[in-house]
């Protein structure tokens, strides 16, 4: 349900889905248009039909039990390399990335400029490096870095003098300079400003 829609609108189906659903053989059971139907006002239709056939195909060819490994994960329908990071780590305490459009960002205004041109392949190969070893550490560190993407380092607006981890970041560091840089000519201007005022007022 993630994919690709914010967790705001996600939250008023998750939990009625998973009643309607609570295993994968109530899922796979379940005929498409019903299926559908709770999925009805979510949008992206194909997600659900993707789930529905993963329901089947996990309960046909593997006797009921998800895979574990980000490898086995992407063969399931609907399922990519993200997914199959997210499932990985969240539900089985792999030490696997997730990039999602929020960690990708956090990761290309960490480590490079922003006239560079990074290829996804290189941003996955360095969340790779960047994952603890370790699953409970990685699944901490997973969810951090799409929480600082989402509510801090935004597409929009990259909030660098709230972000906890601006010292390590080139562009964070970039940003603070020139706002330091800006405040201290703000403050020269108003220097400079009230100094000929006295100026004026000792002349009348």
């Amino acid at each position: 349900m993630l994919q690709q829609t914010q967790v705001s609108r996600v939250e008023q189906y998750y939990g009625k889905f998973l009643l309607q659903y609570p295993t994968i053989r109530d899922l796979a059971v379940a005929a498409p248009a019903q299926v559908r139907e709770a999925w009805q006002g979510l949008g992206y239709y194909r997600r659900a039909s993707n789930l529905h056939r993963l329901a089947i195909s996990i309960m046909e060819e593997r006797n009921g039990i998800m895979p574990e490994s980000v490898q086995e994960l992407e063969r399931l329908p609907g399922v990519g390399r993200y997914t199959a990071g997210a499932v990985a780590t969240f539900a089985f305490e792999q030490a696997e990335p997730a990039v999602d459009t929020n960690v990708g960002r956090v990761i290309r205004r960490a480590f490079f400029s922003p006239r560079a041109r990074v290829t996804e392949k290189r941003i996955w190969r360095l969340a790779k490096t960047l994952v603890p070893r370790k699953g409970k550490p990685a699944w901490t560190f997973n969810q951090a870095i799409m929480e600082l993407g989402a509510l801090v380092c935004t597409a929009r607006i990259a909030r660098c003098g709230e972000c906890p981890v601006r010292s390590a970041c080139r562009s964070g560091q970039k940003n603070l300079t020139t706002e330091a840089r800006n405040t201290r000519r703000m403050h020269g201007m108003r220097l400079s400003r009230a100094s000929d005022n006295i100026h004026q007022e000792k002349r009348r």
